[in-house]
């Protein structure tokens, strides 16, 4: 039977470990440790479920559900550092930075424990594979489709990314870049940060608005930052000239649907992701499989994972929500 336990930083961790007295350690569960990249995301909480569906079909793993406070790679590190002292089998990083957790983590690998990395990933010599929730060059295409679908005359838009240094968001936006020669008429006017703060994506995408007065719509390839900005432009009025997209999740982008803020929005199934995680560590940390280019390991109901030369492997493609389907799905997820 597994266990999630939520650990606001490494300082809580390394608290419980001396309370505890090595109880976990005595058990004979596999304890994968589920690293997010900050705690209270919906996204986030969303694939710790699929986690523990991992868990309890698998029957004899422990899932530690953790994460800083703040989506940045030094809390990230406290957290990594924690659990390797308290020598969990596995980790699944979801990384604030590509390269900043490589040497914490290979400080882990050293110690015999097996490093995964999944929706946000860390460089090769970090991790032993990477689990992208789809295909890089699927989601960057998406992102600029869901806007340019809605503006067959061309206009003005902007990017709402999360932190300057967020591997997934990052590649996405690249891979969109690969791509806008397919959109004719569609300017990039500005890509903003707002570090995956909901405070902050309000007020960057409220700059948007004021700084670009034309501005015809907001990409955010974030779940945090799709929500910030779609209640920004509600605020603002601009419902009907500012179109909000992106990447969300449907229970958070219901009522921006419903509003019109967002005429459509996409994003793969959290559970299914965290899921997924959970299997592909189970599987290198138990030696079921070993990573390595070609290698195809076993994601129990989500199938197979097959690897890339980089270590890297696709997990589903990319699903869109609008006023037609969000109903079916806002209560799932």
């Amino acid at each position: 039977m597994s266990i999630t336990r939520r650990l606001f930083g490494g300082a809580a961790l390394a608290a419980m470990m001396v309370a505890g007295g090595g109880a976990a350690q005595a058990q004979d569960n596999v304890r994968i440790a589920l690293v997010v990249k900050a705690l209270g995301i919906g996204f986030f909480e969303a694939a710790a479920k699929g986690a523990e569906e991992a868990a309890a079909e698998l029957g004899n793993v422990e899932i530690i559900y953790t994460g800083p406070t703040d989506t940045t790679a030094e809390g990230q590190i406290e957290v990594i550092n924690s659990l390797i002292a308290q020598q969990v089998d596995a980790i699944a990083v979801s990384a604030n930075d590509t390269d900043a957790l490589v040497p914490v983590l290979k400080k882990a690998m050293d110690r015999g424990i097996t490093v995964i990395s999944w929706d946000s990933g860390v460089a090769p010599e970090g991790r032993e594979l990477h689990l992208n929730p789809s295909s890089n060059a699927l989601i960057g295409n998406m992102i600029i489709k869901l806007a340019a679908d809605e503006l067959p005359d061309g206009g003005q838009v902007a990017l709402l990314s999360a932190t300057t240094t967020s591997t997934n968001q990052n590649t996405w936006i690249e891979e969109m870049n690969k791509v806008m020669g397919d959109y004719p008429g569609i300017e990039v006017v500005a890509t903003v940060y707002g570090d995956d703060l909901a405070d902050k994506s309000y007020r960057e995408a409220t700059g948007l608005m004021q700084t670009y007065p034309d501005l015809d719509a907001i990409i955010a390839p974030t779940s945090v930052g799709i929500v910030a900005a779609a209640r920004a432009v509600e605020d603002a009025g601009k419902v009907g000239e500012v179109n909000v997209t992106g990447l969300g999740l449907p229970s958070e982008m219901a009522g921006a649907i419903e509003s019109g803020a967002s005429k459509s929005f996409a994003i793969w199934n959290p559970i299914d992701l965290g899921y997924s995680a959970a299997y592909l560590a189970y599987e290198l940390a138990t030696d079921a499989a070993e990573a390595g280019p070609g290698a195809e390991i076993n994601m129990g109901r989500m199938g197979t994972l097959t690897l890339d030369d980089n270590g890297e492997g696709a997990m589903a493609d990319p699903f869109v929500y609008d006023a037609s389907n969000i109903e079916e799905f806002k209560s799932i997820f």
